[in-house]
């Protein structure tokens, strides 16, 4: 296994939409979230999918 270390700087620039993933994940953990299906979400790991995927999506609509 490597390390690999990189300038703090380049770091923040790689981190989406603080705000938005955090409320997603609050939703998540009430139980409120839901995929594009209807059905609500159990998994962990899909959460966090749904919540990066909407932070993009909102950062994309930002730049345009």
């Amino acid at each position: 296994m490597t390390l690999v270390m990189t300038n703090r700087s380049s770091i923040g620039k790689q981190i989406t939409r603080p705000g938005k993933v955090k409320k997603v994940m609050g939703e998540y953990k009430k139980r409120k979230l839901k995929s594009s299906s209807g059905k609500k979400v159990k998994n962990r790991k899909q959460a966090v999918a749904i919540a990066l995927s909407e932070a993009q999506r909102k950062k994309r609509k930002r730049r345009s």
